[in-house]
């Protein structure tokens, strides 16, 4: 009878060890279970921010200006988060981009305010010159590089002061020809003819450059819209 309850506590420290061992993996099982889950779930949410913060940055991007001469603006408006190197570079862009330029068959005007002519170039070569008419004192003409934008044929004149009209026609204040290259929206400055030739060399204008008809005419036809126009003293 000993043996017999020997044998039957055996048995049962037999079993519960082996109970023991099977709770012990199941919780095993588990923890490993609900950590990878973790581990998952940490990467994923990683994963989000990462992709929220390349697509912030995409938005950026596409936000600057894909013009040199406006990303270097924005550039020199911030120097301190540009190299200078880099700000030397921008700065030569836009030096560069002021300079004249000729148009497409060569050709430039250049008009010298000291000496009251305007000169016409092709590649580089001077083919015309014409003596011209400036902006009188408080109406002086506008220095700087500009490019043809208008021209026209026997134009209509509007007095800049008075608002009266004139008529086009080889007699009017604009004699034969229009040939305008800066505007400020409203008003515009221009070569343009006049009758009154007598005048012409003189600082009597409200801006423009007076020409002879005979000029302004040929004047016309060695220019185009889009032609390079250099204004210095």
């Amino acid at each position: 009878m000993a043996m017999a309850r020997n044998e039957s506590v055996a048995t049962m420290v037999m079993f519960l060890c082996f109970g023991t061992a099977i709770l012990s993996l199941a919780v095993h099982l588990q923890t490993r279970s609900t950590t990878g889950q973790l581990n998952q779930s940490a990467s994923t949410g990683v994963y989000r921010q990462h992709s929220q913060v390349e697509m912030g940055d995409s938005a950026i991007a596409a936000s600057v200006p894909t013009s040199p001469q406006k990303s270097a603006v924005i550039n020199l408006d911030s120097p301190g988060k540009t190299p200078q190197s880099s700000l030397a570079t921008v700065r030569d862009a836009i030096n560069n981009s002021r300079k004249p330029v000729t148009a497409q068959d060569g050709t430039q005007v250049v008009v010298d305010l000291s000496d009251r002519r305007a000169y016409v170039s092709r590649y580089d070569e001077v083919i015309a010159s014409y003596p011209i008419a400036i902006g009188k004192k408080g109406w002086e003409t506008p220095t700087g590089n500009f490019q043809i934008m208008h021209k026209e044929h026997h134009p209509i004149w509007r007095h800049p002061i008075t608002g009266a009209i004139f008529e086009g026609g080889t007699d009017s204040p604009l004699g034969d020809r229009w040939i305008g290259f800066w505007s400020d929206g409203r008003n515009e400055i221009g070569f343009h003819g006049t009758p009154n030739v007598d005048l012409v060399g003189a600082a009597v204008s409200h801006g423009c450059l007076r020409m002879r008809n005979s000029d302004v005419k040929m004047l016309y036809s060695q220019v185009s819209i889009g032609t390079p126009v250099l204004v210095r003293d």
